[in-house]
């Protein structure tokens, strides 16, 4: 018999963005999604996620999974509507490339590396970072200048250690409209300054944690590589779906105004010939 923290710990492959939207209690059994951590490890306040125990583990009511989900969408593509932004956070190794990749879909921000302290509440800060970072970029930037080979190095250097820290901010001129974390306890810093500005807190909590720190809580495995994955290309396909009718409304509004505005330059065409006949 498998070992389930073995499988709740295994890594899987990445997988494309579906098809569809809807996700259902199959797909995240096959993900692992139900796998919580070891009773010993559980909150408390997590009670009523929990279906079950088996072999020592909580197991996580999937249809409350899915039902979370939904109103986790909802809302974000509430916000998205209305002309707000996303930023997906995931620093812990497991949820990296699912979180770098579903926001790159959706044309969101995302933070990957190290969450700077500050990041929310001082971000003044961090736009003076990142416009240095913007400086270093350009090769003809005055900086570099009748430097030494030494001191081309260490902005160098200094240029790849900000790429990093800023790379999925570095267009992001305000402060997000929300926040999307995975695993909230990992990311406790982040959800805190969130809080602070009243910016709106979702993410995906695991049975170690408090769901009640999160606004929008999805109860999940957060540890199984599949699971954050496919929650996450989720959400993207479904903000990418809403973003994309937008865009579609804006050509055919333009597309519209064009077509009045030739009809209208036709119509004074003909006009001025006639006058110049009379």
């Amino acid at each position: 018999m498998v070992n389930l923290v073995q499988e709740k710990n295994s890594n899987f492959q990445n997988v494309n963005f579906m098809e569809g939207v809807k996700l259902n209690i199959d797909e995240l059994i096959k993900a692992g999604a139900h796998f919580g951590h070891p009773v010993s490890k559980w909150n408390p306040k997590y009670k009523k996620f929990i279906s079950a125990t088996k072999n020592g583990i909580h197991i996580i009511n999937l249809e409350l999974t899915l039902k979370y989900i939904d109103n986790a969408i909802n809302e974000l593509m509430k916000i998205v509507n209305s002309g707000g932004n996303i930023l997906f956070v995931g620093t812990k190794s497991q949820a990296k490339d699912a979180v770098q990749s579903s926001a790159d879909y959706c044309g969101m921000y995302y933070i990957t590396e190290r969450w700077l302290g500050g990041t929310l509440t001082n971000y003044s800060t961090i736009k003076k970072s990142i416009r240095r970072l913007k400086l270093l970029e350009k090769d003809s930037s005055s900086i570099y200048d009748n430097l030494t080979k030494k001191e081309l190095g260490s902005l160098e250097r200094e240029k790849l250690r900000l790429a990093d820290l800023h790379r999925g901010i570095k267009d992001m001129r305000h402060l997000p409209s929300a926040i999307f974390v995975v695993d909230a306890k990992h990311e406790k810093i982040s959800i805190s300054e969130a809080k602070c500005l009243g910016i709106p807190t979702f993410g995906i909590v695991d049975t170690n944690t408090d769901p009640n720190v999160l606004d929008y809580p999805i109860p999940a495995n957060d540890d199984s590589i599949k699971t954050i994955q496919m929650i996450l290309n989720t959400i993207a396909k479904s903000l990418s779906d809403l973003l994309g009718k937008d865009k579609e409304s804006e050509i055919e509004e333009l597309t519209d105004a064009s077509n009045n505005a030739q009809d209208v330059s036709v119509d004074q065409e003909s006009q001025d010939q006639l006058l110049e006949k009379k």
